[in-house]
């Protein structure tokens, strides 16, 4: 991911081709600013390098006083600035909308770890194009585990795969560990039959897709030892507990990344 580019197209978005007109019309050039970015909510920070980069490229100089992981209360403070005071009512909006956005990965994500101990915690692909890098980093700052980053760091195959390619799971297996070593094979599973099949044909992993509680232990006593066990599907807080009591290796959560909630930070000035 190209972080100055993303940071330039969102600043660019914001100050279009004139720049601030309120500010260039009511504050001073040579008038300066400090303040400090605080939480008006209690969660877990994120998006300190989108934030260093806000500021790098207007010219505002910050102090910093939280990373990524930090566990934030109501009113603590997460960064000071100090600066052209229209660059730093210019950058506000901007820096405010990815830290939250982050944040609010990181916090959302820490509810989902803390829910669903002992399994581990997984994000998926669903994420905002050109923010995917970002936002996983949000999620292992909130105590998750980053999965697949793209479609091309491990081979997940599906039934829509087998379908449309006119190719067995044994074929697909086989080509991917010929073509692909080194490569983590998943398969998914929704039934115990698709479970078996997949442990017959050596996945490295098993997807075990919306399955009820009776059918996703046996699919974990049936993996145990031989592959990893994913739990998936509509995953909330009460079904990752579920799907941790039946002793899965791990659950992945789309939500983490599509429909975390804001962390409130808001710039202060003095």
């Amino acid at each position: 991911m190209d972080l100055e580019a993303l940071v330039s197209a969102a600043l660019a978005e914001d100050l279009g081709d004139r720049g601030d007109v309120t500010s260039l019309v009511t504050i001073p050039e040579d008038a300066r600013a400090r303040g400090r970015v605080v939480a008006r909510s209690g969660g877990v920070f994120a998006g300190r390098a989108f934030g260093e980069e806000v500021l790098r490229q207007m010219g505002v100089d910050g102090t910093w006083q939280a990373v990524d992981g930090t566990v934030l209360s109501p009113g603590e403070p997460v960064l000071g600035v100090d600066g052209p005071a229209r660059a730093v009512l210019s950058a506000e909006r901007t820096l405010l909308n990815g830290m939250s956005h982050l944040s609010g990965i990181a916090t959302h994500t820490a509810q989902f770890v803390r829910a669903a101990r002992p399994a581990a915690v997984l994000d998926t692909r669903k994420t905002t194009p050109g923010w995917r890098v970002l936002e996983k980093a949000a999620v292992a700052a909130g105590g998750g585990t980053n999965h697949r980053m793209g479609l091309f760091d491990m081979v997940l195959v599906k039934d829509n795969h087998l379908a449309i390619g006119g190719i067995d799971l044994q074929a697909a297996v086989t080509r991917a560990r010929e073509e692909l070593p080194g490569v983590p094979v998943e398969v998914e599973a929704d039934d115990l039959a698709g479970v078996c099949l997949a442990l017959k044909v050596g996945a490295d992993r098993i997807l075990l897709d919306n399955m009820d509680e009776a059918t996703m232990r046996e699919a974990v006593k049936l993996c145990r030892g031989h592959a990893i066990t994913e739990a998936s599907g509509g995953m909330d807080l009460e079904g990752v507990a579920r799907a941790a009591d039946c002793g899965v290796d791990c659950v992945s959560v789309g939500a983490l990344t599509h429909s975390s909630p804001a962390l409130d930070l808001a710039l202060d000035l003095d």
